[in-house]
């Protein structure tokens, strides 16, 4: 059993609440906010009208409103994008960063804890606090959201052990789900191409919201011709925005080019091939299909 747990420092806490809330956040995420329940969360998007990525984030259940669990960097921009939708609606939205952590940890001790389930974004509570099983992939673990003055008990009576968090991101990485620097990727590429469906992130039923019209035009007409995908560095380093070339073709560009790196890749393209060591700039990469990606 894995005992491991992972504070993760570079997540924020927003809570969103008031009588309006359900109807204000159904017309603005790229999921269905009513499959947030207290046995329940989902992974959304924030999206510019033409449908490119701005954000993403994990919606919880709280109490008589909802938390988005979402990346530090982007969550003064999410807090600022809400209100600025917010107008005359009855919804109130206030930063809880300073008052809530993140703690993660793995698949097999969520099984193990009482009242969980083996279901995506299975969320029950634990001493007050949600516990959620990641809702874009089981691999993942489950994520615990809960007040910081609460943390360290709740950790000791789960037997959960403080691990380097580095580990979390690189198995996020390995499994091809961003872990860091969301903000690079911000304007850059459609949500649907951040594999947004296969991360069930997208409810193509609902209504209308924020960026829909593309989404579901690209999803429709099967015009999904590039993806976000995971970069292996071997030696050397990225630079971002740098184009990748295969036999002299053009098959992407370098999006994130840290330390965990991605790129949006023609995937379609008869140039790109799987698992080719590939030269860039300054350094030799691989692009890797994650196993969930059916491509």
């Amino acid at each position: 059993m894995n005992n491991s747990v992972f504070i993760l420092k570079d997540r924020s806490i927003l809570y969103v609440n008031g009588s309006d809330t359900k109807n204000f956040l159904q017309n603005l995420i790229s999921n269905d906010i009513n499959k947030v329940t207290d046995n329940s969360s989902c992974f959304a998007s924030l999206l510019t009208p033409q449908g490119k990525f701005l954000y993403e984030f994990i919606i919880i259940k709280h109490k008589v409103g909802y938390f988005i669990d979402c990346e530090k960097s982007q969550s003064e921009e999410i807090f600022k994008q809400l209100n600025t939708y917010k107008i005359r609606s009855k919804v109130e939205i206030l930063d809880l960063s300073n008052e809530f952590v993140v703690a993660g940890f793995s698949y097999e001790k969520f099984l193990s804890i009482e009242g969980s389930k083996n279901i995506l974004g299975f969320t029950f509570k634990y001493r007050e606090d949600p516990i959620i099983l990641d809702p874009r992939n089981k691999n993942l673990g489950a994520r615990l959201v809960i007040n910081l003055e609460k943390l360290y008990l709740s950790l000791k009576k789960l037997d959960l052990k403080n691990g380097n968090v580095e580990n979390y991101y690189t198995l996020s990485h390995k499994l091809g789900i961003v872990p860091k620097n969301l903000n690079k990727l911000q304007n850059k590429l459609f949500g649907i191409e951040c594999n947004y469906e296969e991360l069930n992130a997208i409810d193509f039923k609902k209504g209308c919201y924020v960026g829909q019209e593309n989404t579901a035009r690209i999803k429709l007409k099967n015009k999904l011709s590039k993806r976000l995908l995971p970069i292996q560095l071997i030696d050397g380093n990225l630079i971002e925005d740098e184009k990748i070339f295969n036999n002299d073709f053009e098959i992407g560009k370098v999006l994130i080019n840290d330390k965990y790196p991605f790129a949006l890749i023609k995937y379609l393209d008869k140039n790109f091939e799987k698992n080719k060591i590939l030269k860039g700039n300054k350094g030799s990469f691989k692009i890797f299909i994650p196993h969930w990606l059916n491509i």
